[in-house]
């Protein structure tokens, strides 16, 4: 396969990806959150307590939107808050119970959505191409 059909392959993979991300984001329940809050949930989730700047980092985010979204996402008892047991200096943001349910709550709506489409739209022989294709996409994400 030359370079050309392989600029192809990508520019059709990254529209679908898009295109299908839209279609997920349509299913997300807001709660009142907005994307980058959800993710900031997601991503104390995923990783457990951390500071903000490593979230900062990680989220690609300026402190002061970063700061802006914590004070939210405090407000409304979806995270917590507290020193750091080796630097007190240091605090460590955790997401609550409350926090996570949120998350639970959108990620099962998501997945009915894309189970449901998937059941409906493709064969047994799509389904598995689509399970294969994710572990690639895997593999390209982590590269």
């Amino acid at each position: 396969m030359d370079e050309d059909e392989t600029r192809s392959i990508a520019s059709t993979l990254r529209q679908a990806m898009g295109q299908l991300g839209r279609r997920l984001r349509a299913e997300r329940v807001s709660y009142g959150l907005s994307r980058s809050r959800l993710s900031l949930l997601n991503l104390l989730a995923l990783n457990g307590p951390m500071t903000a700047s490593a979230m900062a980092a990680a989220e690609r985010l300026q402190p002061q939107s970063l700061t802006r979204m914590l004070s939210r996402l405090e407000a409304d008892g979806l995270i917590v808050r507290s020193p750091d047991d080796k630097d007190r200096r240091q605090v460590r943001i955790e997401i609550t119970h409350k926090g996570a349910a949120v998350l639970d709550e959108d990620t099962v709506r998501r997945e009915a959505w894309l189970t449901k489409a998937m059941a409906e739209r493709l064969t047994p022989t799509e389904r598995e191409l689509l399970r294969l294709a994710a572990g690639l996409m895997e593999r390209l994400a982590d590269g």
